[in-house]
Order: structure tokens, then sequence, then C-alpha cells
């Protein structure tokens, strides 16, 4: 089968993640900012669409050229054979960017790109006026950094973190991903109990089923290659019907809890949808009166910022209370995601490590408190 030149895309911080994913799904890959790379078939294309928990999206790099002027970016992107991946009526949206380059206007760059391709699609189609764009949709990307210019096609769509059974939110929901990310950042592999005490609409506690039932992530939705006139049918089908054989039971307790009921009623929703709620026990509780029994495993939670100076108040009682009730259980790795860069004062210990992230625009920091152990 033809091997691509593959790469995923990730949120900033999740580089090293995303590349443990990949090579744990048997790839061989190499890293820079926002990109992870490696090599693949139309089967490895679906196979970490429908496997990867943490990455954005999966795309085909096309082709890599220096573009110092217009006139280099036009003809490189009209030398490449677009007859071959897109068919005469492929609807084909452009996106752009451009950094640090030359070419910085990133209208202009779109623009040329595009009719670069179309230039070429009318010779080799030998058509006169114009291209119908009435097919399926082939979403291309072009990226300039320092010159340096990549043609993409993405083969994922909307992004992999919209995994489909989150019909229902409250608040600012982490997104699936990242929440994949936070979990892949602690130790857990479903075998040690965790803990949400703050779920919200239920992300975090979801995708640590989904882990711990070895549940592939992209089960429940369509991906842009599933239109493409040249990309074999059959493999997506194989795929899914290979995962649910490997669908495995629970071994350990998820436990989700919140102080506010309604959520944990949209938490519960996203659970039944995405097959895990008979696996995590939801309870509405207030953190200052929480208790468990439970020991030797994983408390992870993002708790409210506060953005606000009354908000900002009432988050800092939280974590004072965060701080009474979670510190003396010593037998498990604590994490706690937030924005507010007076947490550690009010949680009443410093933390054995700090992650720098980017919550969409938003930096925030992965507080990790490592166990002693039982």
């Amino acid at each position: 089968m033809k091997k691509y030149q593959l790469y995923a895309t990730m949120g900033a911080g999740f580089e090293s993640v995303v590349a443990k994913e990949l090579q744990s799904l048997g790839y061989k890959t190499t890293n820079e900012n926002g990109r992870v790379f490696f090599e693949g078939t139309q089967a490895d294309i679906v196979k970490t669409n429908l496997w990867s928990r943490t990455a954005d999206r999966i795309k085909i790099l096309l082709k890599e050229f220096t573009a110092m002027d217009f006139d280099t970016l036009y003809n490189e992107v009209y030398e490449f054979d677009w007859a071959q991946l897109l068919p005469v009526d492929a609807k084909f949206p452009v996106q752009g960017r451009a950094v640090r380059s030359k070419l910085h206007s990133e209208p202009d760059v779109q623009s040329i790109v595009k009719k670069a391709i179309v230039d070429k699609m009318m010779d080799q189609y030998h058509r006169r006026g114009f291209l119908p764009e009435s097919g399926s949709e082939y979403p291309l990307d072009v990226h300039i950094y320092k010159n340096k210019a990549r043609i993409s096609l993405d083969t994922t769509g909307a992004s992999l973190f919209k995994r489909g059974y989150r019909v229902e939110h409250g608040g600012a929901p982490l997104k699936e991903n990242f929440a994949a990310g936070l979990l892949k950042l602690t130790p857990y592999n479903g075998t040690h109990p965790i803990i949400d005490p703050m779920t919200g609409s239920g992300t975090l506690a979801i995708e640590a089923a989904l882990i711990a039932k070895n549940v592939a992530p992209g089960s429940w939705r369509d991906f842009a290659y599933d239109n493409f006139d040249w990309f074999d049918s059959k493999l997506h089908k194989d795929a899914l019907e290979e995962a649910k054989t490997q669908v495995k039971s629970i071994e350990a307790p998820i436990w989700a809890s919140d102080i506010d009921q309604s959520i944990l009623e949209i938490a519960k929703l996203n659970a039944h949808n995405a097959g895990v709620l008979q696996d995590i026990r939801f309870k509405q509780v207030a953190v200052k009166d929480f208790a468990s029994d439970l020991e030797n495993g994983i408390i992870i939670a993002n708790p409210p910022y506060g953005k606000r100076l009354k908000d900002r108040e009432s988050a800092e009682e939280l974590y004072r209370q965060m701080g009474d009730v979670f510190r003396p259980m010593e037998s498990f790795s604590q994490y706690y995601l937030t924005a507010d860069p007076k947490f550690e004062e009010c949680f009443g210990k410093k933390a054995t490590k700090k992650r720098k992230l980017f919550n969409g625009n938003l930096r925030v920091d992965f507080y990790q408190y490592w166990a002693n152990r039982k």
C-alpha cells in the first residue's frame, strides 16, 4: 500500500504526549512545535484518527518547499499532481497561516494557493470556465513558517476533540482531547481508582473510563477521509469492528462528584452517550464534605479559575477547602489544573511538579502532587 508522510497536530505542551501515544500504536515519530510526524498507509490514517485520544488532527503532508515570493508559491503548488488527489468536482477549501515569513498576508497566501490548484486542475481535466466544487470536501492547508511552506490535506475534518458523545455541556468544559492529555500526564491506566471531585460535565471521568475500557475515542464519528473518492472505505468499517473486540471491563472505581446536581445530570447524559454511565459513580457532594475510603489512586480536577475578583475570592476559598480535604489523602497522586498563581499557597502545599499548558488561549498550570503509596 502507498505510504504517506503524515503528521498529527495538537495543543501547545502536548507534543510529547501525542508522540508517546503514536509510538504506543507502533509508529516512529519526530516532533516539532505543534506537530508530530510519522509515516503510514491509508489503514494508518484510519487507525490514528480512530485511536488518538490527545491529537487535534491527522494530516497528509503533500509538499514542502521554500517560498520567498508569490511566484514561487504559485509555481510550486501548480507543479503538484492535483488530479490524483482531487476529483474534478472536489470542494477544496484552503486554509492558510504565515508566521515570521516574507509572505505574511494570509488571505493572499490562501488565494494564490487556491488559484494555482484551480489552474492546474483546469489544465489536467481540460476544463474551461470554472470548477463546480459540488462534490466531496478535501480540506487543504498551507502553512508557511520562516519561509518554509507546507501544503497538507486534513484527513480528520472536525477536530478529534469532537468525539460525538457530548451533546450537552455546562459552563466551559475541557475539550475531550485536552482532558485525555491531562490523564496521560498522570500514571493513570485504569488499574487504580480515580476521583474527579469537581466533575462539571464529566469530561475527565468519561475520558478516564474510555481509557480504562480501551474504547477507541473516535468510535462515534466520521472523518474527512470517509468522503475521499480514492480512499478505501472498507478500512474504517474493519477498524471499527476490530476496535469493538478490544473493549474490556473496568478494573478499578471511577468517582465523579460535583456540588451542582443539575450539571451532574448533564455529566450522566454525556456518560450514557459514551457508553460508560455504569462505569462511573456520580455523586452530588461539595468539596468540603467529600470523603472516600479508597486508597492508592489518582485525584484529578479542573477547579474554577476565578478570573473576576469576586469569583477569584470564592475560587481561592475552594482551593483552601481542597487542601483541607485532599492534602491528608497522601496515598493518592493529585493533579489540579488552574490559571490561579496563588493555588499552591491556598491549597497549603507546594506541588511536586508544575507543568505549563494552554487551555485554548488561556495559560494554565497543571499542579502535580505525587503520592506516598501505602
